[in-house]
């Protein structure tokens, strides 16, 4: 659902496309800004020191059961209201220093999680009760690593952004399909058929990002300079990002990430031990033990070490 990510792929799309400069410096002063998302009444001690190298994107798809646009250029609903959205999907995205890949780490968004100022709850429940700056307090203090940068897309813009390329082609339950961007949403929120729940969830979510942007990436995507303004239009147009992340800086980011492909991301779920029923609610319980040792490996940028040492929900080469 976080078609956000391919915001920090423009610049690659743009290199295979043979497209100018100037194309990255128009379509990065397009895409919309949120202002405020950070927290900013949080203790020292909660506070998570800076990373060794690298930077750490949250990414959020918004179930914003608003008929209108919260997120993007196009926004006629506020992005945020209490008890009015939760993030239905959450990824925290690590990009190494040395520009070699990208890691996607999927929290379920039923986590049973401790929310500042609420006690226990489903970690999709911060976002509904506090917004951004609620919900990138919760998941620092959580994981100990700072988040650099937001970013948030909600229904409207992920099903635009599935039918600016066209749909997509995935295999599900052993067949290939052709999904449109209305379908390709109740593919990605599936749970319930689902043999592992919300752990075959988050593995679609990512089965799905990764597919259409090795789709969004292909030379023939960008042969067509119309077609490609039409792309371009449709993803700046979906996503919005936190306005500390201003246009030099995106421009940066994606020239420095300008090699990375779907084939160099890894994607995964964070360690869990399990499901349970809390206060009649089904909840995902985290491996604290687990993701200490993941989390560790994040702030100090050597996750490809962790993945050496390390066995992980990784996503396979389909999914349920």
């Amino acid at each position: 659902m976080l078609l956000a990510a391919l915001v920090l792929l423009v610049a690659g799309v743009l290199m295979v496309g043979g497209a100018a400069w100037w194309a990255v410096d128009h379509y990065t002063g397009k895409v919309d800004r949120i202002a405020g998302v950070f927290p900013t009444k949080v203790p020292a001690a909660a506070q998570p020191a800076p990373s060794a190298g690298g930077q750490t994107f949250l990414l959020v798809g918004v179930d914003s059961r608003s008929d209108l646009p919260t997120t993007g250029r196009d926004a006629k609903a506020p992005e945020w209201k209490y008890g009015a959205q939760r993030s239905d999907t959450m990824m925290l995205v690590h990009l190494p220093a040395d520009h070699s890949g990208a890691y996607v780490v999927s929290l379920p968004r039923d986590s049973w999680v401790d929310i500042p100022g609420h006690g226990r709850a489903k970690l999709n429940a911060a976002f509904s009760w506090g917004g951004p700056p609620l919900l990138i307090d919760t998941v620092q203090r959580l994981t100990k690593v700072r988040i650099d940068h937001l970013a948030v897309i909600d229904w409207d813009g992920f099903k635009k952004l599935t039918d600016s390329v066209g749909g997509v082609d995935l295999v599900v339950d052993g067949t290939r399909r052709h999904l449109n961007g209305t379908q390709a949403l109740t593919y990605v929120r599936e749970r319930h058929h689902l043999p592992r729940g919300d752990f075959d969830r988050t593995h679609r979510q990512q089965y799905f990002l990764r597919t259409l942007l090795a789709k969004v990436m292909r030379p023939s995507t960008f042969s067509n300079p119309v077609r490609a303004t039409e792309v371009l239009d449709d993803l700046t147009a979906a996503v919005s990002v936190d306005d500390r992340l201003g246009d030099g800086d995106l421009r940066a980011l994606l020239w420095d990430n300008k090699k990375v492909r779907p084939g160099t991301m890894v994607f995964m779920n964070a360690p869990a031990k399990g499901t349970d029923m809390i206060s009649g609610q089904s909840v995902v319980l985290l491996d604290p033990a687990a993701g200490a040792d993941l989390w560790r490996a994040m702030r100090e940028d050597a996750l490809d070490l962790y993945l050496q040492s390390h066995d992980v929900d990784e996503l396979g080469a389909t999914t349920p």
